[in-house]
């Protein structure tokens, strides 16, 4: 290999270094966890949980609400029924 063409080469592999570095250097931050975003704020926690407890308590309340409704129709289905035998 003559002088010339070392000489590109290396202008090669240093272009190459010049442009992937930067690139790499993200993607090794971005799996290292460097870019993560950090955790809530303990006020915003209580406050999502407290939302999330309020919720619950809420969709219980439904539930017992859609039970009762689907008893109250099952007793109403089951009178208007008529009766066998009588």
């Amino acid at each position: 290999m003559n002088p010339p063409e070392v000489v590109a080469l290396l202008a090669v592999v240093g272009g190459f270094v010049f442009v992937l570095r930067p690139l790499v250097g993200a993607i090794a931050k971005r799996i290292g966890g460097e870019h993560r975003r950090p955790g809530l704020d303990p006020a915003d926690r209580d406050e999502i949980l407290n939302e999330i407890q309020a919720m619950r308590q809420e969709l219980s309340e439904l539930a017992e609400r859609v039970d009762f409704t689907e008893r109250l129709l099952a007793r109403h289905q089951q009178d208007a029924l008529p009766r066998q035998g009588s």
